[in-house]
């Protein structure tokens, strides 16, 4: 199938962002229909399926409506310069569940390519939660953003630093910090720190945001202004 949920980018502005989302619906079936229906105005370029099969919806050179109102790093209205991907999973509302390993599979080499492609640093692989925090929950915090880094796709560490100022950590990490504290932190533990997603600064979330922050910094280029 073929979405027909899609317009021109913007002249001139690069792709270098890879935005993941959970489709939050029953079945894959009701998630490709809805990507598919001109009256949603919703869409992605890619959805991958639980048993890895991946579809195509829309062209990569034109822009998926998949990010909504977004920021991320300074950068806002992410649909200008992202490549969108909808991951079957019937998320919070349906019974959120983990991620078959072939699904897994089949999106890391979906990303791979993707980013072989486009100028998406690292620090730019980054889920729906990250880029719109007080909207959306998706992929969630069963998705396993470790295995992804260590297959080359985004960036993961288990470390910890000196943290004092949670907000400037999450700032300079890419997020939207004009938004309630605890929104933002939840949204960080959900994607670095899943086993407490409480929106609560406690010293492990302080460390880990200080380590994510040492590890972006050390791993990107400044981001491309169009």
């Amino acid at each position: 199938m073929i979405s027909p949920n899609h317009d021109d980018r913007p002249q001139g502005v690069p792709v270098d962002h890879l935005v993941l989302h959970y489709t939050g619906m029953r079945s894959a079936h009701a998630a490709l229909e809805r990507l598919c229906d001109p009256a949603a105005k919703v869409s992605s370029h890619y959805l991958v399926e639980e048993d890895g099969a991946v579809h195509a919806l829309v062209p990569e050179p034109r822009r998926a409506w998949h990010a909504g109102i977004s920021f991320w790093r300074g950068a806002s209205a992410l649909n200008d310069r992202s490549i969108g991907i909808e991951i079957v999973n019937p998320g919070h509302e349906w019974g959120y569940v983990p991620f078959p390993r072939r699904q897994v599979d089949a999106v890391i080499g979906l990303c791979r390519d993707i980013v072989a492609r486009h100028p998406v640093p690292p620090r730019n692989v980054v889920g729906h939660s990250d880029i719109a925090p007080d909207r959306k929950q998706d992929p969630g915090e069963l998705f396993p953003w470790p295995c992804l880094a260590a297959a080359g796709v985004g960036l993961w560490t288990d470390a910890s630093a000196d943290g004092a100022d949670i907000l400037a950590e999450l700032a300079a990490i890419g997020y939207d910090t004009s938004l309630p504290a605890a929104i933002v932190v939840a949204a960080f533990q959900r994607r670095f720190r899943p086993a407490r997603v409480d929106g609560v600064a406690d010293a492990q979330t302080r460390g880990r945001a200080a380590a994510i922050r040492t590890l972006f910094e050390a791993s990107a280029p400044p981001l491309t202004k169009p």
